[in-house]
This record gives C-alpha cells, structure tokens and sequence, in this order.
C-alpha cells in the first residue's frame, strides 16, 4: 500500500478555503474521511440535508467528484439562520489502481459511505515458495 498516497495528493487541495470551479454559484464543502486499506479507499462525508435521490458521484480521468444539493425545508419563514444553503461539492484525485466499476455507495442519516476496491493487480498478494 502507498504511505499516504491519496492524503499527500489531496493535502494541498484541503487547505483551500473552497472548492475551484468553474461555475459563479456557491458550493458547502463536506466534512470527509479518507480511509486507504489493502482492500481499496473507504470515503465517508458528511452531507446533512442531500436526498438519496440527489447525490451524484462520479469518477473521471482520476478525479472522484460529490456532489448533491442541500434541501433544508422546514415549514415557515426563517427568522435567523446560522448555516448555509446550497449544494454540497467535494473532489479528489483517486489512483488508477481503483475498480470504479465495483463501487458501492450508501446514504444514512445525512451520512455517504462510498466503497471503491483496489483492481486484483493492485492488491498486495502473497507468493508462496516452493521446495524444489
């Protein structure tokens, strides 16, 4: 497994203050967690307030992007308000030694759980030695 390979490509992205894009409308950064293993990259963000139906995540050219808008409809008008609306939108640049075609994600409780495993070829095997 690379020491820190997708904390040391995404450490530098993570001190901005917000995401670049392209686009003038205002995006919320969701609070993640990276987890590497043998296996493949565990991704969970925090995303309060996205519908299942609305979270978008893709991969392309080794770039996971997330991305969901933020409905929180309460009935009546605000009075004060001290947190933002808008649409949540995270990227990271993931290795090639990924299977997309195998991920699996889940949405509980304002929570997204993403799983990604590593190709076979990529995955630490052991080589057993024969006696000759």
């Amino acid at each position: 497994m690379a020491a820190n390979s997708l904390l040391e490509r995404n450490e530098e992205r993570s001190l901005q203050s917000s995401e670049e894009t392209r686009s003038a409308e205002r995006f919320i950064r969701p609070a993640v967690n990276i987890v590497e293993t043998e296996e493949g990259i565990f991704v969970t963000a925090d995303m309060p307030g996205a519908s299942k139906e609305n979270i978008e995540v893709n991969v392309e050219k080794g770039i996971l992007t997330i991305s969901a808008p933020a409905n929180h409809s309460t009935p009546g008008t605000p009075a004060y308000r001290e947190f933002e609306l808008g649409t949540y939108y995270r990227q990271f640049s993931v290795p090639q030694t990924l299977d997309h075609s195998k991920a699996k994600a889940e949405y509980v409780n304002g929570i997204l759980t993403l799983q990604v495993p590593k190709t076979e070829a990529a995955k630490p095997r052991r080589i057993a030695v024969e006696v000759a």
